[in-house]
């Protein structure tokens, strides 16, 4: 048994096999999820887990270089994106429309899907390497 990090096999797998660019998305219960990107359903119930509780979780254990937002999250979900301006303010963020960031996550290597119910808390996490 693992001593400490993240216990979920799935989404240790995932991270471990993520290369330069490689990309996951941490979504909210209401993002579609593309049929050919493999799914990782951690909802339990309505904001159980939250977002926040994931990304933080993940943001441990993964190497970020980059973040994509809707750009409807700022004025739509003022805490979510108040808390990942916060989370992620040395690594370079991009907002897109909804609509390309849809799109987007069909390329993605998993979507990890959260039990929040709050507009826009989606975000697309891009790999970076760890060569010090």
């Amino acid at each position: 048994m693992k001593k400490h990090g993240i216990l979920n096999s799935h989404i240790s797998k995932i991270l471990a096999d993520l290369g330069h660019t490689d990309t996951i998305v941490i979504a909210d219960v209401g993002l579609p999820i593309p049929k050919d990107v493999p799914k990782i359903d951690l909802a339990l119930m309505i904001g159980v887990p939250s977002f926040q509780d994931v990304v933080n979780v993940i943001a441990e254990d993964m190497v970020i270089e980059k973040i994509i937002v809707a750009e409807e999250l700022a004025a739509n979900n003022k805490e979510t994106s108040q808390y990942l301006n916060d989370r992620f303010k040395e690594i370079d963020k991009e907002e897109i429309s909804h609509e390309q960031f849809k799109m987007i996550t069909q390329h993605a290597k998993v979507i990890i899907r959260t039990g929040e119910a709050k507009p826009y808390a989606n975000c697309i996490l891009q790999s970076g390497v760890n060569f010090g």
